[in-house]
């Protein structure tokens, strides 16, 4: 396989990986405040998301894919709001387990990891160009 060919194959998995990551961030911080409408109902279950190792079969190239997008099973944290829909018999409401920080901190390094992969896209075509232009 084309060498060059294989710098887009594998910096586009990585940008599609990324940006999957970016979307289960942003729907965790969307969703950081969101409160069980019950007695005693679960808040927003904060989302995780697992990447693997998969070969292009036709190129023999290492690609990155989502392996799962599953939940965040900690426990949820308790405050006392006895006024809320969602609060029990002892008046206390479950909060969500999205950590606001962490979920930043994950979005720092998505959008640093998508960009180095973008920056590894356009490496690639940049010499593609150079070796048309020494063929001319």
């Amino acid at each position: 396989m084309d060498p060059l060919k294989s710098i887009a194959t594998v910096s586009a998995s990585g940008m599609r990986a990324q940006g999957e990551r970016l979307k289960v961030v942003s729907e965790n911080v969307a969703n950081a405040n969101s409160l069980g409408s019950s007695p005693g109902a679960e808040p927003y279950r904060r989302k995780t998301i697992s990447f693997e190792e998969a070969v292009d079969r036709e190129s023999g190239v290492s690609r990155v894919e989502v392996s799962d997008i599953g939940r965040d099973m900690s426990e949820f944290e308790l405050t006392y709001d006895p006024s809320h829909p969602a609060a029990d018999e002892n008046g206390y409401v479950k909060i969500s387990n999205v950590n606001t920080v962490l979920e930043m901190a994950n979005m720092r390094e998505a959008a640093r990891t998508y960009e180095a992969n973008m920056n590894m896209f356009e490496a690639g075509r940049r010499m593609r160009s150079q070796i048309l232009d020494l063929l001319e």
